[in-house]
């Protein structure tokens, strides 16, 4: 079972964990036939979930930290680091790959046309089974009846990229609707799966500058993100410390 250490950053518990662990205990709770839903927090999770973070509390959810902000912000407020950086990027292709069988995919978000080629890496290159897919615009909208789509896929996973809070409250609103064991919101994963948006190279990842190299990609899309959007989490950190507030 994993260690339930947390480290509450702006309210928010926090996992400090590794991937491993976390592998093992999502597992552990698919083969119980028990739901698992999955967030990656980073600086800009923080300062946008927050309004819906007492709905996050409960059970079924785990958030972790995703990004070096949160290390810092750790470092400040506990005088500690996380045991590993759990982004959704990496994380997700390391539990499908440590299945050890193929699983069954619902992809949510994005639009058609990423959704497709994200859908053929799933296949091609993590040996996954893609049981469908709705776009993130139009098919969810005009889609009433997406949760019974999803269920009468059979989804062992529902993967959902829509971006902060949209994502998380898409999840919150319908995860205990959904027969799918593991429901995880995951960012741009589609956008880097189908290849329209480059992963920073592995020397950048290491030394903790792949937001930067993001920002340098988009700068119009990601330059609040990474200015006033930090000084407002940094905020949120000092602010609600208190793991209760």
């Amino acid at each position: 079972m994993i260690d339930k250490n947390y480290l509450f950053l702006a309210g928010f518990p926090v996992l400090n964990t590794t991937d491993d662990a976390l592998t093992d205990y999502i597992s552990r709770r698919m083969d119980a036939s028990k739901r698992s839903v999955l967030f990656f927090a980073n600086t800009n999770f923080i300062v946008q979930c927050r309004p819906i973070l007492k709905r996050m509390c409960n059970e079924d959810v785990v958030i972790v930290n995703d990004g070096v902000g949160m290390d810092i912000a750790s470092l400040l407020l506990h005088r500690r680091k996380f045991k590993s950086n759990l982004n959704g990027t990496d994380f997700t292709p390391h539990l499908l790959e440590q299945s050890g069988k193929a699983l069954r995919v619902f992809l949510l978000g994005c639009q058609h046309e990423v959704l497709n080629k994200a859908a053929y890496f799933l296949v091609h290159q993590l040996g996954q089974v893609v049981v469908g897919s709705c776009d993130g615009y139009d098919g969810i909208r005009k889609m009433d009846n997406l949760v019974d789509v999803i269920n009468e896929s059979r989804a062992d996973i529902v993967l959902v990229a829509m971006g902060n809070p949209k994502q998380e409250e898409w999840i919150l609103d319908h995860y205990k609707q959904l027969n799918a064991k593991f429901i995880s919101g995951v960012g741009a994963l589609f956008d880097f799966w189908a290849g329209d948006k480059p992963r920073a190279p592995d020397y950048i990842r290491k030394i903790r500058m792949e937001w930067f190299y993001r920002l340098c990609i988009e700068p119009k899309r990601l330059f609040k993100r990474y200015t006033y959007d930090i000084i407002i989490f940094l905020i949120f950190c000092i602010k609600y410390r208190n793991k209760n507030a």
